[in-house]
């Protein structure tokens, strides 16, 4: 194997997500990955009234993501449309499922000239601290909240009513 292969396959290996445990406690190889298994992203599409899941968001290939050229400067993206990628986790409590961990991640798209605007970083943060149980959507604009608010209440009513008050008022809006 040269060099070259050698360092590719090493890169390969080195982030795995898995689902559950397979270590079961041994420490060897595979230990200290993450499971995304509990993890979806809400899409809240604010132009179009529009909230969807869409599992390829996991891998950066929500629908509209496809076929964009990404930049991390917002001025060169000047007539995108924006979205929001809602990391969601759902935990099981003594009392049933809530929603136990979001963070919404900003995403703006120009289809016409294939650009869109992205921060790599700010997604990783975001789907961290959902994965840590903690919100992180108050940043999002008053329309945006609304939508996934609605949203989680309609997917189910009764994880909305189990999930703590800090995301109810990091999605409360002015208006409400």
């Amino acid at each position: 194997m040269s060099e070259g292969q050698s360092k590719k396959k090493l890169k390969m290996n080195a982030f795995t997500i898995i689902k559950d445990d397979p270590t079961d406690g041994h420490g060897g190889y595979g230990a200290g990955s993450i499971s995304l298994e509990n993890m979806s992203p809400i899409i809240v599409d604010p132009t179009e009234d529009e909230t969807f899941i869409d599992m390829d968001a996991m891998h950066g290939r929500a629908r509209f993501e496809r076929r964009v050229k990404y930049t991390t400067d917002k001025s060169e993206v000047p007539d995108g449309k924006p979205y929001w990628i809602c990391w969601t986790v759902v935990e099981r409590g003594e009392d049933g499922p809530y929603y136990s961990g979001i963070g919404g991640s900003e995403i703006i798209i120009d289809r016409p000239n294939k650009r869109g605007y992205k921060q790599l970083g700010e997604h990783v943060k975001h789907m961290e601290k959902a994965l840590k149980g903690e919100y992180e959507v108050a940043h999002l604009d008053n329309k945006s909240k609304k939508m996934l608010r609605e949203f989680l209440i309609e997917f189910d009513n009764e994880m909305w009513i189990r999930a703590p008050k800090e995301l109810k008022l990091q999605l409360r809006t002015v208006s409400s």
